[in-house]
Parts: C-alpha cells; sequence; structure tokens
C-alpha cells in the first residue's frame, strides 16, 4: 500500500470556501468543481449541481423542513440521518430523448445537509412527498417541550 502525503495549503481551503459561496449566488458555477485547472494535481471536491430552495420553521411541537422539487418523484429524493446531521439527497435528470434549445433548470445531483437541534428526535421523523414539495417533519422531545408548573401558595 503507498502511501501519498499531501502538504496542507490553508488558501487552497479558503478558495473552496469562496467557491461554493459563489456558487450559492450563481447556481451554473456550481457545476465547476472547485479548482478546476489548477494544474497542482490536487483532487477537487465536488460540488452538488444545483440547491433545491428550503424553508426551515417550527412550532410547539416538531421542526418542518419544506424544500421546493420540481419535476422529481419519490424514487428520485432520499432522506437521511446520521451524526445528528439530516440531508436530502436527489437527482433531477434531464431526458436524453429531446434536443434542448434553451436550458435555464439545473439537472443534476444535490445534496443539502442539517444539523438536527438538541431537542429533535431522531427516532420520530417523516417525510412526505407531494406535487414536487418535499416535508420532512422531526418532532421535538418531549423533555424538550415547555410544560405548565402551578404554583402553590405557602401560608
Amino acid at each position: 500500500m503507498k502511501t501519498t502525503i499531501t502538504r496542507w495549503n490553508p488558501l487552497r481551503e479558503l478558495e473552496d470556501f469562496q467557491h461554493r459561496i459563489l456558487s450559492a449566488f450563481n447556481p451554473s458555477e456550481a457545476r465547476r468543481s472547485p479548482g478546476q485547472g489548477n494544474g497542482n494535481g490536487q483532487e477537487s471536491l465536488a460540488s452538488p449541481d444545483w440547491f433545491p430552495p428550503v424553508d426551515i420553521s417550527e412550532n410547539e411541537a416538531e421542526y418542518v423542513i419544506t424544500a421546493e422539487l420540481p419535476g422529481l418523484k419519490k424514487e428520485d429524493v432520499k432522506v437521511t440521518m446520521e451524526n445528528g446531521m439530516l440531508t436530502l439527497f436527489g437527482e433531477r435528470k434531464e431526458d436524453a430523448s429531446l434536443k434542448y434549445h434553451r436550458v435555464e433548470r439545473s439537472y443534476g445531483t444535490f445534496a443539502r445537509s442539517f444539523g438536527l437541534p438538541n431537542d429533535g428526535d431522531a427516532s420520530k421523523i417523516k417525510a412526505e412527498f407531494k406535487d414536487g414539495v418535499l416535508v420532512v417533519r422531526v418532532a421535538k422531545s418531549e423533555a424538550a417541550k415547555p410544560k405548565q408548573i402551578e404554583v402553590n401558595a405557602s401560608a
């Protein structure tokens, strides 16, 4: 087994971070891997092809993550929970039988990860997919829910 030592380059990490930030505002840039064509022989990090918009809200009982995934089917979407991270995966595929004249929608894979709050109950996660909208519900643990405590008057 051959071991390769790679020198740590903090500027490279800043470059990767800058690419991720810029690609959030310009999704067409996300298709190009960070560091592509830099000639330094290092592997570049893979970027998702697109980032579906997500809303995160909460009420007294649960956290709700809503993702817009138009054009996807239930089979194209996967939700996982691992080490406190809830991750949404999916892929929007182009129809290879069509000849495109203009493409403005994003195609390819996506992945969105969210840290589960401490009061979220990982054993009580439900995901529903309907009309291109994925709704993931994470119940709050019973211990974290507010409780009314009766105040007794002392004599």
